[in-house]
């Protein structure tokens, strides 16, 4: 039995406890292939993990919302603190700035190093390790005496914090297959969607009663709950016989037979891009709908906060609704279409092609674009995991750090031709868009037909 807890079993390694030994050999998935349980062909879910998710499924699922809510929770709650940091530090804002970039940085890095380790030594010890490391960072960052060291120190809590990114999506991957999967990326969803609305106000409150360094008080608390719940409640997902041996050599060759895969890359670098329009989001509206357009710092966190939940409720309705009656490649495809069309308006409004705009249809045409990628991700994520069951560390680990590195290159594009126009934002919303859309034709090749692979029909 894996430490700290009983194994969920994966889809394809289902087995029951027995006490005869030799009755276990011949029942045992692991070690007899013929008794594993067939999946359901539509859901993708054996009887077995059917009857585990059923009694952990809810908690499972918040616990892995929250772990994917850890990159949000550590970069937006600490943008309300900025300007104290750099009076506190007596720093320059750009250096201040450096504080964000290396922790997005230390996200998408540790996810490669992480990945691997979880396909090697299982789900939950590289997870441990990883949220005790990002706790003990989180607690530096608190006491960091200088702006050097604050970078220092949030370089190391974004390696660390990469952890829970990389592990919920395999431990996702180890429990669910094919139309399960893609209905359990949506539910998290629900749950990760509201850590981009909550950890502004939540970091604006904290400073309310303390100074910036009570943010990272407050993120260390949450980072010890976050581990005390993976302790107690997180079984292992990864069976002994699925894991890999082998160092840093086999992870790297894990990770070249992925890259090798033309529709895994053709998927990873679609979710890359589509991720990018969602930065070049993130890193201009403030400046765009504030200061282009005149709206005050609460109708900008109005805006903010629908667009989030227009993400959630695509990210049910796709779940829910689509998912199991339409074919993945097809809604994902419709979701990339859609991010196109408001990519376009919004460069058309931006050029002036319509006159002189307000704010409305602005802020309408931004709805649609982050309301899509409630379509778009999940079935991203799906279906390039779908690809691979022996790899699933590797393969979110992939997955993680293109769509962390192409959005970070993406970001400081919006802002290149000055202050005055949207047109930046808009053009790289629409490049990365349309990007997206032909690496998923070009690579993904949907039109060919993978009823097999996804598990479900036309």
């Amino acid at each position: 039995m894996p430490e700290g807890g009983a194994s969920i079993s994966n889809p394809t390694a289902n087995s029951t406890a027995r006490t005869d030994s030799t009755e276990e050999t011949a029942t045992n998935p692991a070690t007899n292939p013929a008794a594993r349980p067939a999946a359901n062909p539509v859901t993708g879910v054996t009887p077995a993990l059917r009857a585990t998710a059923g009694r952990t499924g809810l908690l499972v699922t918040f616990l892995l919302g929250g772990l994917t809510a850890v990159p949000p929770l550590a970069m937006d709650m600490y943008l309300p603190a900025l300007p104290e940091v750099t009076r506190s530090l007596h720093t320059s804002a750009a250096t201040v700035q450096l504080t964000l970039t290396t922790c997005l940085a230390g996200m998408a890095l540790g996810q490669l190093v992480v990945g691997p380790m979880s396909d090697r030594w299982g789900r939950r010890r590289p997870l441990l390790v990883g949220l005790a490391v990002y706790v003990v960072a989180t607690v530096l960052c608190a006491f960091a005496p200088t702006v050097e060291l604050l970078v220092a120190f949030r370089l190391l809590q974004g390696l660390a914090g990469a952890a829970a990114i990389v592990i919920a999506r395999a431990v996702v991957r180890d429990l669910y297959d094919g139309v399960a999967m893609a209905r359990f990326f949506s539910n998290l969803m629900l749950i990760s969607g509201l850590a981009p609305i909550m950890a502004p106000l939540i970091g604006g409150q904290v400073l309310r009663v303390t100074d910036w360094r009570g943010v990272f008080v407050v993120l260390a608390v949450l980072g010890v709950l976050l581990a005390a719940l993976v302790w107690a409640k997180l079984p292992e997902t990864l069976t002994p016989a699925d894991r890999h041996g082998g160092g840093f050599g086999a992870a790297l060759g894990s990770m070249r037979r992925l890259l090798a895969d033309r529709v895994f890359a053709g998927y990873m670098l679609t979710g890359g891009f589509a991720f990018a329009s969602l930065f070049a989001y993130v890193a201009a509206s403030p400046f765009v709908v504030q200061e282009i357009y005149g709206a005050s710092p609460q109708t900008f966190s109005l805006l903010f906060g629908l667009n989030s939940i227009g993400l959630m409720i695509m990210g049910q309705i796709n779940g829910k609704v689509l998912v199991g009656r339409v074919r993945l490649d097809r809604v994902l495809g419709f979701g990339l279409c859609v991010v196109v069309v408001a990519a376009v308006a919004l460069l058309l409004m931006s050029l002036g092609v319509f006159g002189e705009v307000g704010l409305v249809p602005v802020a309408a045409a931004l709805f649609v674009l982050m309301s899509a990628m409630g379509i778009t991700m999940p079935n991203t994520q799906t279906l390039a995991l779908m690809r691979t069951r022996q790899a699933a560390g590797a393969a979110s680990a992939l997955l993680g750090t293109a769509s962390f590195l192409v959005g970070a290159i993406a970001s400081p594009l919006v802002g290149i031709a000055g202050e005055d126009t949207a047109v930046p934002m808009a053009v790289v919303q629409l490049v990365a868009a349309l990007a997206a859309l032909a690496c998923f034709t070009g690579l993904c090749r949907p039109w060919k037909g993978r009823a097999s692979a996804e598990g479900e029909g036309f």
